[in-house]
């Protein structure tokens, strides 16, 4: 970043010159490897500039529009990018000069506004600082160094350019200071030679001009310069991509997990809360819809009680038998798990697509940020399955019948005369709106209402004010069953019935429920399940 002056990064002159300060709004100058050559600026959309005594003047012009005619200064930078076969991919930004007394409508503090205005960009951890020093000055109170060591006392961030060689008195060079001796910097000294005003005036080449100082060509002149940039650019890239990738996943993840109540969402779930939903609703709803044969496993039992007891006969079950039916039971958890893996983990990517969506205006960092995250979750993924897969196999390898868990057969009937007497038949699950679809139009159609479910019942009201109560449904006996949506209707829809054959409700043998979405109806049933009501096996409605 220039700090004072100016250095030809470009074969075409186009940056303002003159007495004064010229620069007075900072200048984001991006330089594009290209085969034509041509600019264009951020406030001047779709027009392409291939005059660049017309760059001059806009630059000017927009710098007038914003700081008045007079020499006042402004913050607010002019991007302005070229495109060239000249240049090497840099960014850059032009920077006002200190300036130490006031001139035109300029305020009193202009020195500090400007030092002010530097540092808010040399500050930065991720930019590199182009200090620029004219030879023919005392380097020891060169403003441009004075700043840089604030922010960069160790100078790992800042790179020395020194102008006007070609105008130090005779007998005099910089030497010790290319050669880094006098005020070393962690990335050196490069001496270029800029033209004069008087250059500029007469329309001098710029390229004839530049090998004034012959006797340390090699490293010394604007091409050297921009080699030099763009590699110490590229490694610094390079060397603080670690922190910054850091950074854009913690951003990732506030992103994911709002804090402020004006980010939440209030349309739908989204990010953690789908999370947590697949975790405590559908995760155990997707065990429950395990395919279960209590045939097919009463067979299993008993073969293995047999073919383990062999010529004898036993009176009681042997463990290897109930080891060998509980791990087969067991293994059989490895699907919903893996699948509850796989519903996160595209909660996750979908969740950085919406994030990386708020970076639409930069393209390139919108894809390589989504490609980075989206990356680190992928791997992350197969870590996870492979973690909930050793813990099954942990859990298969060995069946601790003393666990304080294991009930056994001795302590079976007291744990469910325990469990009975504990659970609390009025304990609210859920409430919330629910259709009662299957009514008749001749009994007054679908209707909406309140619903209360309890560890015991399923209760309507009137209204969410529960004053008019319609119905108390015992849960008793009764199973969810899905239905099929209807093409006319945007439902969907889930029932409830009686596994004795009885009515659910008046001479209604189904209770048939509808919701505005599929995620309210697998809550629902979520929730069912969490008060006895399990899925029913067969086929839907």
């Amino acid at each position: 970043k220039g700090v004072e002056g100016r250095t030809h990064l470009f074969g075409e002159d186009f940056l303002p010159r003159g007495s004064g300060i010229v620069t007075r709004r900072p200048l984001v100058l991006q330089l594009v490897t290209a085969k034509t050559e041509y600019a264009e600026f951020l406030h001047c959309k779709g027009r392409k500039f291939t005059d660049f005594d017309e760059v001059r003047q806009e630059i000017e012009v927009e710098t007038d529009r914003i700081t008045g005619v007079n020499k006042g200064i402004s913050s607010i930078p002019i991007n302005l990018r070229i495109y060239s076969p000249h240049v090497l991919s840099l960014t850059l930004i032009d920077l006002p000069g200190i300036t130490k007394v006031p001139v035109g409508d300029q305020p009193p503090d202009i020195e500090v506004q400007i030092r002010d205005m530097i540092m808010q960009f040399i500050a930065r951890e991720n930019c590199l600082i182009l200090a620029v020093t004219p030879a023919n000055t005392d380097l020891a109170n060169s403003d441009a160094l004075k700043l840089a060591k604030e922010v960069d006392p160790q100078g790992l961030r800042t790179i020395g350019v020194i102008t006007k060689l070609d105008l130090m008195d005779e007998g005099t060079d910089a030497r010790e200071i290319l050669e880094n001796k006098l005020l070393p910097l962690r990335r050196g000294y490069i001496g270029v030679v800029n033209r004069s005003q008087k250059d500029i005036d007469g329309k001098k080449d710029i390229k004839a001009c530049s090998s004034t100082y012959r006797h340390m060509a090699d490293r010394m002149g604007t091409p050297y310069l921009q080699k030099v940039l763009n590699q110490q650019l590229t490694n610094h890239i390079r060397d603080t991509l670690p922190a910054f990738r850091s950074k854009l996943q913690m951003f990732s993840l506030l992103s994911v997990f709002p804090l402020s109540g004006d980010q939440v969402d209030t349309l739908e779930l989204s990010g953690g809360a789908k999370i947590n939903r697949i975790f405590h609703e559908r995760f155990p709803f997707e065990l429950v819809k395990m395919e279960f044969n209590e045939k097919e496993l009463r067979r299993e039992i008993s073969y293995a009680i047999k073919n383990i007891h062999g010529i004898r006969t036993g009176l009681f079950t042997p463990d290897m038998a109930f080891e060998a039916i509980v791990k087969k039971q067991i293994v059989k958890l490895k699907g919903p798990c893996l699948k509850s893996v796989d519903l996160v983990m595209q909660e996750l990517i979908n969740t950085v697509k919406k994030c990386t969506k708020k970076l639409a205006t930069y393209p390139r960092l919108c894809e390589e940020t989504e490609r980075i995250v989206a990356g680190y979750i992928r791997e992350r993924e197969e870590k996870t399955k492979d973690q909930v897969l050793l813990l099954i196999d942990i859990q298969v390898s060995y069946i601790n019948t003393n666990h304080e868990d294991f009930i056994g057969f001795a302590n079976a009937q007291q744990r469910s005369s325990q469990v009975n007497k504990s659970a609390v038949g009025n304990q609210v699950i859920r409430k919330g709106w629910l259709t009662i679809n299957n009514i008749g139009i001749m009994k007054g159609g679908s209707k909406e209402y309140w619903f209360v479910l309890t560890a015991e019942s399923l209760s309507w009201y009137k209204d969410d004010e529960e004053k008019e109560k319609k119905y108390m449904l015992p849960l008793d006996n009764l199973k969810v069953r899905d239905v099929e949506k209807s093409f006319m209707s945007s439902k969907h829809i889930f029932a409830l019935f009686n596994t004795e054959q009885r009515n659910v409700y008046k001479d209604y043998r189904f209770l048939e429920l509808a919701c505005d979405s599929q995620e309210e109806v697998d809550s629902w049933k979520a929730s069912l399940l969490r008060a006895g009501v399990y899925p029913d096996k067969s086929s839907k409605l």
